[in-house]
């Protein structure tokens, strides 16, 4: 169905947009914004040792490709409430790439 994306440049977007505030790899530390670690099969707001807003904790979403496809489009709107400070990603090739990195990254 979705082409794979491209996991070097999805690094690339990692670095310029997520990783002031996450680290993506198991057992990195929390910052601004949660560890990602163990993202995909992992329902929203459930990481270990990040205070997360009730809406991320009550949103009842699993971590997938289609998911974050999703809500990396625009955040606010897939979680009304979330305190991510992130407008999204609009073109589907980046979110494509930066899902492929994540999905990479983050196991």
């Amino acid at each position: 169905t979705n082409k794979m994306g491209d996991v070097k440049k999805g690094a690339k977007i990692f670095k310029v947009k997520c990783a002031q505030c996450h680290t993506p790899q198991p057992g990195g530390k929390h910052m601004q914004g949660p560890n990602l670690g163990g993202l995909f099969g992992r329902q929203s707001g459930t990481g270990a040792g990040y205070n997360y807003t009730d809406a991320n904790k009550n949103s009842g979403i699993t971590w997938d490709e289609g998911e974050l496809d999703i809500y990396l489009t625009n955040p606010k709107k897939r979680i009304p409430g979330t305190k991510m400070v992130f407008a999204g990603l609009k073109k589907k090739g980046d979110r494509a790439d930066l899902i492929a990195y994540l999905k990479e990254a983050t196991a």
